[in-house]
């Protein structure tokens, strides 16, 4: 099945140094740019994450410190990656909870302010445990009819942007109306829409306004402490705290009542997305931005 786009978009998986956000870095990035005419461009890179390499980390991954000592940092690839993802919508392999808020932590300390809120977020994994609850060997066994490992070499980004995006193409062929009554199903509940923006919505998992989960959406409340409907019939949705003192209070009520907690967050060891959003809410509180 081909993919319904109206942009293009980057299917892609990073192998790192380790799953700390904060402390951890690239050592590939690998992603294959499908565009809404059916065109699919094929990038990798393997990076110097200007740090150490475990054994383990090259155990996993085959990536050594040898392999890296060479080759670009993450900002000197920056520029040219930002350009390749500008305007686009991004997929992979549990993708929303660790790759893409890694990506955004290596694109603001190379100093780019790449705006992932714009984007849409698909989640092969999520997909999978929603409908079949198992991992990406599995999902490539269960979809595409073959193990993983006679067609991929383990844990390398590029061998899994493949199976990632050969399964997300399975995954939309495999749940059709016409597929699932074919298998005996109940199509009902059990089907995919060929639309990047419900495939976006299905791989939520969370309320996170940043990636970390340190600001989440919450009701807005009157002063009764009643729930604040919007036109549609629906409550107003906005930014709250979700750690700490201010947990469960509103970030432009704690901002105006604490200014000095704005301060003590962008001085503390939060990651770059978090101090980032912050900011967004706090200039657009003063009426800086939009």
């Amino acid at each position: 099945m081909k993919l319904n786009l109206q942009k293009p978009l980057v299917v892609f998986d990073l192998e790192t140094t380790g799953l700390d956000l904060v402390k951890d870095r690239i050592i590939q990035i690998s992603y294959i740019k499908v565009y809404p005419d059916g065109r699919e461009e094929r990038v990798n890179h393997i990076v110097n994450p200007e740090c150490y390499i475990k054994p383990e980390i090259t155990q996993l991954t085959g990536i050594s410190n040898d392999d890296v000592k060479d080759k670009p940092t993450f900002r000197q690839l920056a520029k040219t990656l930002n350009e390749a993802f500008t305007g686009c919508d991004f997929a992979g392999f549990n993708s929303n909870h660790f790759d893409v808020p890694l990506l955004a932590e290596e694109f603001l300390r190379a100093g780019i302010d790449f705006d992932f809120s714009k984007c849409r977020l698909i989640d092969a994994q999520t997909i999978f445990h929603k409908m079949e609850r198992r991992n990406l060997a599995a999902a490539y066994k269960f979809y595409c009819g073959r193990k993983m490992e006679d067609d991929f070499e383990a844990h390398r980004a590029d061998q899994d942007t493949e199976a990632t995006y050969r399964v997300l193409m399975a995954e939309l062929d495999h749940y059709t109306e016409e597929r699932q009554r074919s298998l005996g199903e109940d199509p009902e509940g059990r089907t995919l829409e060929n639309d990047v923006q419900c495939l976006a919505d299905f791989s939520k998992l969370n309320n996170n306004v940043d990636f970390a989960g340190r600001i989440v959406w919450g009701e807005a409340k009157d002063a009764n402490g009643n729930t604040i409907v919007g036109q549609d019939g629906k409550p107003v949705m906005v930014e709250c705290f979700n750690f700490g003192k201010h947990k469960g209070r509103t970030v432009e009520e704690v901002l105006r009542i604490d200014p000095g907690y704005y301060a003590w967050i962008m001085g503390g060891d939060f990651t770059y997305n978090t101090k980032q959003v912050l900011t967004r809410i706090r200039l657009r509180s003063i009426g800086g931005v939009k």
